[in-house]
């Protein structure tokens, strides 16, 4: 049966992956055993997927990304150039603690940065955005966004990519799509009409 994704000569993808349909792996990737890589991914150029990450749907990495076992992403996730996931809090060279994985889990829609740092078991919400750079030592909240290191909440995100201003009544707008969000209790709701 011929392959249904597409990868770059250079790509080592090895026995017992599941790798979705109109899926794109470029230059010096490497995918290990017992990944599920959904539909209509791009892996870039010198990624490193660990044996057992799930990625969803249309999840798009950037290069030099590394993703290791413990890690989940849902449907559109980007993952931006050299950002990199942690599987072990507390690692050295000399202990093995492979049976110590902590899971981290990337919700549907979330942005990571270039050259962030996501430190295992802190899951990061639906839609969220992650700058540059930022160091996540804590769990991150659907829609927020989160800067610096350690990373801090320093706003809130439309669906579509956009920094959103809440009104004296806690609504908001996505300047692109129009989409309505509401603040309430420290949570961001998008409003379906």
């Amino acid at each position: 049966m011929e392959k249904e994704y597409q990868s770059h000569e250079s790509a080592v993808i090895d026995d017992g992956c599941k790798i979705g349909k109109g899926t794109k792996i470029w230059h010096f990737s490497h995918i290990m055993s017992g990944c599920d890589i959904g539909e209509n991914c791009n892996i870039g150029q010198n990624v490193v997927i660990s044996p057992g990450v799930t990625l969803g749907r249309n999840v798009k990495v950037q290069n030099n990304v590394s993703i290791y076992t413990g890690v989940t992403c849902g449907d559109d996730v980007f993952l931006g150039p050299s950002m990199v996931f942690t599987n072990i809090i507390n690692p050295r060279s000399a202990v093995i603690r492979r049976e110590s994985y902590l899971v981290t889990k990337v919700g549907r829609g979330a942005s990571i940065g270039a050259n962030a740092t996501i430190v295992c078991g802190n899951d990061i919400g639906e839609f969220a955005f992650i700058g540059a750079g930022a160091v996540v030592t804590k769990y991150v909240k659907p829609y927020s966004l989160v800067v610096g290191n350690p990373a801090r909440q320093t706003g809130w995100m439309s669906e579509f990519g956009h920094k959103l201003k809440f009104d004296e009544n806690g609504f908001a707008s996505c300047p692109e799509s129009g989409e309505r969000y509401k603040l309430e209790n420290g949570n961001v709701l998008k409003i379906n009409l």
